[in-house]
């Protein structure tokens, strides 16, 4: 059930998402910088470690895979472990390289003011993400850019979402960089907006899959055979 490859895999492909995502923000990149580096990374590790672990590196991702029964349970909580950990890795790198490391952290405009519309923004956000998974990995996936795809998806999101919650869309993301910084894990609606938020938009996405890429139900023509006529021979009269 463990397998040492993919708990490492994730782990790298995590610790990077997370120390060069948060780091662009810690070091003053900007909205369209912080969405670029998130994005890439996430291209970039996809194509790096997908053949290994399937590059999750977000445990709503992980959490979508068991639902689907791609992925075993107990499985899934050897990435969870691998995730939280790289993640948690980041963010102290991070403190420890920078000291104040708040450029970084998932919040928003909504977090504290709106928390209940904030979790609808991160469900509605990782929907997308996940959504892109699965379409571009699943049936009729797009081969070799589903990185791109899934990559680009993550971008645009965090384009949009980045003013309004942060657009953590993974709870481990979230995870590393409030061990150091915000949000608080004394506050409930941390646990609400970024950790069941992304779980409620991955498992909408799944549902959506599986309805979008199911087989068609087509009413066939009833036709009803013909009966075959049955002949009678005569015989001759004597």
């Amino acid at each position: 059930m463990f397998n040492s490859k993919i708990f490492l895999a994730e782990l790298i492909g995590t610790f990077a998402l997370v120390f060069i995502g948060a780091g662009a923000g810690v070091a003053g990149a900007g909205l369209l910088g912080v969405a670029l580096a998130h994005g890439l990374v996430v291209v970039t590790f996809a194509y790096t470690f997908g053949y290994i672990s399937g590059t999750h590196i977000n445990p709503a991702v992980t959490f979508a895979m068991a639902l689907s029964n791609k992925l075993k349970w107990g499985e899934a909580v050897f990435y969870w472990i691998a995730q939280f950990v790289g993640a948690g890795l980041a963010g102290w790198l991070l403190s420890a390289t920078y000291g104040d490391i708040s450029g970084g952290a998932t919040v928003g405009s909504l977090s504290t003011s709106a928390p209940i519309l904030a979790m609808a923004v991160e469900a509605l956000l990782t929907f997308f993400l996940v959504n892109a998974i699965l379409h571009n990995t699943g049936k009729g996936n797009t081969g070799a850019l589903a990185g791109l795809m899934i990559g680009l998806t993550l971008t645009i999101s965090i384009l949009v979402g980045g003013p309004l919650t942060g657009a953590s869309l993974n709870p481990a993301r979230t995870f590393g960089t409030a061990i150091f910084a915000a949000p608080s894990f004394a506050n409930v609606y941390t646990y609400v907006v970024y950790f069941f938020g992304p779980l409620i938009g991955a498992t909408l996405a799944l549902i959506a899959y599986n309805f979008l890429s199911g087989e068609d139900e087509t009413l066939e023509p009833v036709v009803k055979e013909a009966k075959p006529k049955r002949t009678v021979r005569k015989t001759a009269k004597k």
